[in-house]
């Protein structure tokens, strides 16, 4: 007995099963760990070495090129490229995906360890850091308080810290903005050389005075007692009276030849929430924990800490959890509405609320299903499974469809309710398989896909799979069991409401009027069977010649409600300077209402700032996150003194390896050369329409004082470059001496050189050097000190040098533009031996579109091999597959139409064609084969197929094109990802199923007129 027979004959057996894996879904669902994205693992490590004093060019020389051509010979590493600046080798590493990182970390510090005996003696030992894309912060914090900024630091350092880095999944707490306290020993130069002292002298003096040291053990009686020297300073008076012993002999206090006072160290970061000063704190989640779970316990954790402290202001700027939870509630009413939707269609069609009911069941009990499955195989509830369940939905149902109209067939020729259920389900039940396999065919090539793509879109064939083989279960199983108990024949005369009957009328009469038009159509279509072919194939061709009208991208942008501006100025520029420019972007951005939250840090990268603007929620505004930063970009642009790049924040993009949305390398040995051509092709790319904030890797060189030691008169000193340099840096950028204890806290003691000698050139050169013979003399006397521009940053790929040449693209698709790039790039003349290629997402786009095809021409042979076996012959699933063509046809002009771009995920959506469409050609082929074994002739067989078969396919193909218009027109946050695959499969399904209604019986009748002119004419036979 087959599963069918079985749940029919085991009624109570098939419902507990089913509960039991219903009661286990609804606990797999709740135990699901909630996340934006599959969890994605950038194959990259991070080699950083640092060489104090060096420049760039010997950086390179002695640092960046051997540990390049060490690692080189890693197993299975894609690319090599450094960056090489003043005392700084850092080496990035990309490997191939998939590859065990841990491992890889590993081969690369043996590799590392063979030449490092071969590096400079001061250069530091090489680092071995891998990436980890969670190092994002997932909720970031403003802290503020009625007192100063040093207050708030304290207690962000000392209470908030602490508290959140104690929660479970959080990884570590960074905070910045905030002053801090330290004892500042400024030294009075001319009195400290009177009396013979150094910086050095000084410092070890207050570093050694500043303890408290054990001292062994004491006999007391019976009672052994630790000794323990107590020397720390106990108040800042303390330091000031110090007694410094003089080399001549004699002491003098610390306050004769310094000033000793507390005071906030100099600021080098600033952070502000919506214009006001504060302390920012970013929380970064552990890798592997579930972002939603570690922030909704950072809010409670905040939420308790400003409960017990009112005088606190304390706001929560971004939590990534509320748009992770926003768009997952907004696909998962996509799938719900969807799924009402599909249920619609099936009461219209059938008529019959027992009915409905019997094949509706298959959408909940799918879903819950799949859930189980998915908690054992470690899958995050993220956009893509989610996004899948939604895509699924409305195939779920035709399973059960098919099972239960032929069931309903036998209850008409007068079989019993369980002699029905059995049969109808064994016959169809290997046709309900195969068609099953079919769809679930064009998922298992993408095993074949590396990198972001394949990472992000597993998951979603992962739960597609899943769905539609819990939905082939619960049609060879519950739909015969509930039809063998519910499925009744009924009749007009059984309806309690008049209305219903009258809702049914028109519906059939509707019916009756398609199916008489779909009668003469195909009657025509098989008198015409030239004419239909050249029609098809005009459709089909000119849908071809509306490709290039279809732009392209790599992944559609998700609009996340936040985006950033990064602000630079002239190196060399005061924090005061960058903070007055970020004050008038600020001022600028109050202007654009969609913006909830303005908070910005200055300074923390060098000569830069960045001003992160948090929107409003999507409900509540009418523009998306990419039209306000346009505005921002164009409110901004004249604002002088700085350079701007605005950028939408997008939860894919940072998974990107790729760079920027365009990128060209160029690659050569000369820096000036490189730097000519990157001027040149910046020139040439801002020049194509769409293209904004044009940047080159190639800056100037950065201006700074040169102390050239002058070695002949230094050595008539006894003075070496050493001494000097410390000496120098001594005095002007100072010696943190000791730690004193203040208030629970360790405030560094910075003795430092006189102000006035920082104020000038010519002050500079009057700073006094000691030397080993006890007199001092002018910096001037042994260097020249000048002014000159100081080394720029070396970039290397492949073990080449290289040049960046990034933009940002606007209102343009990425394909059409770097297509006008490459053009206007083929006429300007490289100079030998220089180079240069398309990077960033155009590049990724290329290798995503490559994989992809490869994909889709797998996922046809697959589906044919699985026709050829179910109709053991050849000849059929040719003809079947020829419905493929037509259904990709129809998504591209369904991306046409609707002017969406052809991404990776409408690519995806036109592969799930592949499988989609042939079910409904499955199901009209299968029944013409059946009425031809019982002597139909052949076209009379078509002429019955045909109509007898149009309520199923319509009922099949509605159900999914309207399960899947939420997804793809439905909008809300994260909808962005599934909408382009959505939108592909609804128009290819919608054009597939007209044609095929009447194309494929047309081609079935055309091969076999070929078929029988071949016997005739090999074998001398006829049918």
């Amino acid at each position: 007995m087959n599963l069918s027979g079985l749940s029919v004959k085991r009624p109570v057996t098939t419902l507990m099963i089913i509960l039991i894996v219903v009661i286990f879904g609804i606990v797999s669902l709740f135990r699901l760990p909630i996340d934006l994205l599959p969890s994605i693992e950038i194959p990259v490590a991070i080699i950083s070495t640092s060489y104090q004093g060096v420049g760039p060019q010997e950086m390179e020389n002695l640092v960046t090129r051997p540990l390049e051509e060490s690692i080189a010979t890693v197993g299975n590493i894609e690319n090599i490229s450094s960056t090489t600046s003043e005392g700084q080798s850092v080496i990035i590493a990309q490997f191939v995906f998939g590859t065990d990182m841990d491992f890889a970390a590993l081969e690369m510090r043996e590799k590392i360890d063979l030449i490092k005996g071969l590096l400079p003696d001061g250069a530091s030992n090489p680092m071995v850091l891998k990436i980890d894309p969670n190092a994002q912060p997932i909720v970031q914090i403003s802290l503020s308080n009625s007192g100063d900024l040093a207050d708030s630091q304290s207690i962000a350092e000392d209470m908030i810290k602490p508290r959140l880095e104690r929660l479970e999944g959080v990884a570590s707490v960074e905070i910045t903005g905030g002053y801090e306290n330290q004892i500042e020993v400024n030294v009075k130069n001319e009195q400290m050389h009177g009396y013979g002292l150094t910086t050095d002298y000084l410092a070890g003096i207050v570093g050694g005075e500043n303890l408290n040291l054990p001292g062994g053990e004491v006999q007391r009686g019976n009672q052994k007692l630790t000794i323990r020297t107590v020397g720390e300073f106990q108040s800042v008076d303390e330091i000031e009276n110090l007694l410094i012993p003089l080399p001549t002999g004699g002491v003098i206090h610390l306050n004769d030849i310094a000033d000793v006072e507390m005071k906030n160290k100099e600021l080098t970061t600033l952070a502000k929430t919506n214009g006001q000063n504060a302390i920012n704190i970013s929380v970064q989640k552990q890798s592997g924990t579930n972002t939603v779970r570690v922030a909704n316990v950072v809010s409670q954790e905040i939420e308790k800490i400003q409960d017990e402290n009112k005088d606190l202001d304390i706001q929560i700027l971004f939590d990534q959890s509320d748009y992770i939870q926003t768009a997952i509630n907004s696909v998962a009413s996509s799938a719900v509405l969807g799924a009402v939707l599909a249920v619609i269609v099936l009461l219209i069609f059938l008529k019959n609320f027992r009915s409905t009911f019997i094949i509706a069941t298959a959408i909940p009990v799918s879903v819950i299903a799949a859930f189980t499955l998915l908690y054992f195989s470690d899958v995050t509830l993220n956009l893509m499974t989610l996004g899948g369940l939604a895509l699924g939905v409305g195939m779920l149902v035709d399973n059960s469809i098919v099972v239960l109209e032929n069931i309903y067939r036998f209850r008409q020729q007068g079989y019993s309710q369980m002699e029905a259920a059995y049969l109808g389900a064994k016959e169809v039940g290997m046709a309900v398989t195969a068609s099953t396999l079919t769809t679930v065919a064009v998922f298992l090539p993408i095993v074949f896909m590396e990198g972001i793509t394949s990472t992000i879109f597993k998951e979603m064939a992962l739960t597609v799979t899943v769905a539609l083989f819990a939905s082939l279960l619960i049609a060879l199983t519950l739909v015969p069991m509930l039809s063998s108990k519910l499925l009744k024949l009924e009749s007009a005369k059984q309806r309690k409401y008049k209305v219903i009957d009258k809702i049914i009328k028109v519906l059939d009469n509707g019916y009756e009027k398609i199916e008489s038009r779909y009668r003469k159509i195909l009657h025509t279509a098989l008198n015409h069977r030239g004419w239909t072919v050249l029609i098809a194939v005009i459709i089909f061709v000119g849908t071809l010649a509306s490709i290039p009208l279809v732009g392209t991208e790599f992944l559609p942008e998700t609009d996340e409600g936040q985006f950033s501006i990064n602000v630079s100025v002239p190196v060399g520029a005061e924090l005061e300077e960058i903070e007055a420019v970020m004050t008038e972007v600020e001022g600028k951005l109050e202007d654009i209402p969609e913006i909830k939250t303005v908070f910005s840090t200055v300074g923390s990268e060098g000569n830069s700032g960045n001003i992160n603007c948090v929107l409003k929620d999507l409900d509540e505004r009418q523009r998306s996150t990419q039209e306000v930063a346009d505005e921002a970009r164009n409110m901004i642009h004249d604002i002088p003194g700085a350079e701007k790049t605005v950028s939408a924040f997008s939860s894919v993009s940072m998974g990107s390896l790729g760079g920027g949305a365009v990128s060209i390398k160029i690659k050569g040995d000369d820096i000036d050369t490189l730097k000519t051509i990157g001027d040149d092709i910046s020139k040439i790319i801002g020049s194509v329409d769409g293209v904004e904030e044009v940047e080159s890797s190639m800056e100037e060189g950065i201006p700074e004082v040169q102390i050239r030691v002058d070695r002949k008169r230094a050595s008539q000193y006894g003075l070496t470059a050493a001494q000097i340099a410390s000496s120098v840096r001594d005095t002007v950028s100072g010696i943190t001496a000791t730690q004193f204890k203040h208030e629970d806290d360790e405030i560094d003691v910075v003795i430092s050189g006189d102000d006035t000698l920082t104020q000038s050139i010519s002050n500079l050169e009057q700073m006094m050097i000691s030397t080993t013979a006890g007199f001092n003399v002018p910096l001037g006397q042994v260097a020249e000190v000048v002014v000159d521009r100081g080394p720029i940053t070396i970039n290397r790929e492949g073990q080449v040098r290289v040049a960046t040449v990034s933009a940002q693209i606007l209102d343009r698709d990425l394909g059409s533009i770097s297509s006008d790039i490459e053009k206007k790039l083929q006429d300007y003349n490289m100079p030998a031996g220089y180079t240069y290629e398309m990077g960033g997402e155009n590049q990724e786009m290329i290798e995503a579109f490559q994989e992809l095809a490869l994909v889709l021409i797998l996922a046809i042979i697959l589906v044919y091999m699985i026709l050829a076996a179910q109709f053991e012959s050849l000849i059929n699933p040719f003809i079947i597959m020829i419905s493929v063509p037509l259904g990709l046809s129809g998504g591209i002009l369904a991306l046409v139409i609707t002017g969406t771009t052809l991404s990776v995920p409408a690519y995806i959506g036109l592969i799930m064609l592949a499988g989609i469409v042939v079910n409904n050609a499955i199901v009209l082929i299968d029944y013409i084969l059946t009425l031809r074994k019982d002597e139909e002739e052949r076209d009379k067989a078509i002429l019955k197929a045909g109509p007898v078969r149009l309520r199923p396919i319509l009922m099949t193909a509605l159900t999914t094109i309207l399960g899947l218009i939420p997804l793809a027109f439905g909008g809300g946050e994260g909808s962005e990802m599934e909408a382009p695959l959505a939108i592909a499969v609804i128009g290819g399904l919608a054009v597939s199923t007209v044609l095929t209604l009447v194309f494929i019986p047309v081609i079935y009748s055309l091969i076999d007129d070929a078929k029988n002119r071949f016997r005739k004419r090999v074998f001398k036979k006829t049918d």
